[in-house]
């Protein structure tokens, strides 16, 4: 008769035993699904039930739990009005100056223009991209929600609540896409934008008496004009293009500006209304040098707008060179 420590030992080499050998093809085809005790992957079809069930009520929690959150998040949103405006904001108080064509993609850090005025195919990407900019312009449809809502403003007429100013470029002549922007007579338009900063308001330059000391002489005496004929149009962004160095203001020849010289006050404040499209002023230099390059710097004049050369902020720098 075995002793008790008999025993352990059989049982101990019965538990540990190594199983019997089977053929690789059996031993993965088992592994599969066991006919032994009908599993799979060694689980039963009962416990993958289970395990199934907890993990879709799990993530499903989950999920809920992620969509309730965001769904409170977003009613604290407003689609149109931003959380944190001006001094609480990101973008701050004081806009900024853009400007129109831009270079090829290939070369996005660039800010010169420079083309040959005799040659189509030369100065084609810069009329082509200021045709794709002004698009918005000319065809209301392309901008979600313009068309019923454009009001013709003007300084006695600003736009009432739920309607946008027009900007009509069709008739800013020689500045038009029918006159290839005047860049084939060898004196370009380039447009100039403000930057939207939403409930911003300008704080005008709409007397002549107090005006700083270092604005453009040009501006000033043009502000005298506007002062004694048209005072109602003193509120008024103004801006200045002139050549940054002594040679290049030499160089820039005359400067025009279409349709007047600044953003007109009444698109002001910006309140993200739905379709509404940036001012433009369309900058035609006359007649700049051929053959150097011409450094120009545009600044937009209002009391509260900063100019800051470094920082790029209040004004624009770009070159022109025409062969």
């Amino acid at each position: 008769m075995p002793t008790i420590t008999e025993d352990c030992i059989d049982g101990f080499q019965q538990y540990y035993a190594r199983p019997p050998e089977r053929p690789k093809k059996k031993s993965f085809k088992q592994m599969i699904y066991d006919s032994d005790d009908n599993s799979y992957f060694g689980r039963t079809i009962e416990s993958w039930a289970k395990i199934g069930i907890f993990y879709v009520a799990f993530y499903g929690v989950l999920a809920a739990l992620v969509a309730i959150c965001m769904w409170a998040f977003f009613q604290t949103l407003d689609p149109r009005i931003p959380k944190w405006k001006l001094d609480r904001s990101i973008i701050g108080t004081n806009p900024g100056l853009g400007f129109r064509p831009l270079p090829p993609v290939d070369n996005v850090e660039s800010t010169l223009i420079w083309y040959k005025g005799t040659q189509h195919e030369n100065y084609k990407h810069w009329t082509d991209s200021l045709d794709d900019f002004l698009a918005v312009y000319k065809v209301p449809g392309l901008t979600p929600g313009r068309g019923q809502n454009i009001y013709n403003c003007d300084y006695n007429q600003p736009p009432p609540k739920g309607q946008v100013c027009d900007v009509d470029i069709k008739s800013w002549s020689p500045c038009t896409k029918e006159n290839n922007y005047n860049y084939h007579k060898s004196s370009p338009c380039i447009f100039l934008k403000l930057n939207k900063i939403y409930g911003w308001i300008p704080e005008y330059y709409n007397t002549s008496k107090d005006l700083p000391a270092n604005m453009p002489s040009k501006l000033k005496d043009y502000i005298k004009i506007v002062e004694t004929t048209e005072s109602h149009k003193l509120n008024t962004i103004w801006v200045t293009c002139e050549g940054e160095n002594p040679a290049d203001q030499e160089n820039i020849g005359p400067v025009a500006y279409l349709p007047v010289q600044g953003f007109p006050g009444y698109f002001y404040p910006y309140q993200n209304s739905e379709g509404y499209l940036s001012p433009l002023v369309a900058v035609h230099f006359e007649r700049p040098k051929r053959g150097i390059i011409i450094n120009v710097e545009c600044k937009a004049w209002a009391r509260n707008i900063i100019h800051d050369r470094k920082e790029r902020i209040g004004s624009v720098h770009y070159e022109l060179l025409i062969d």
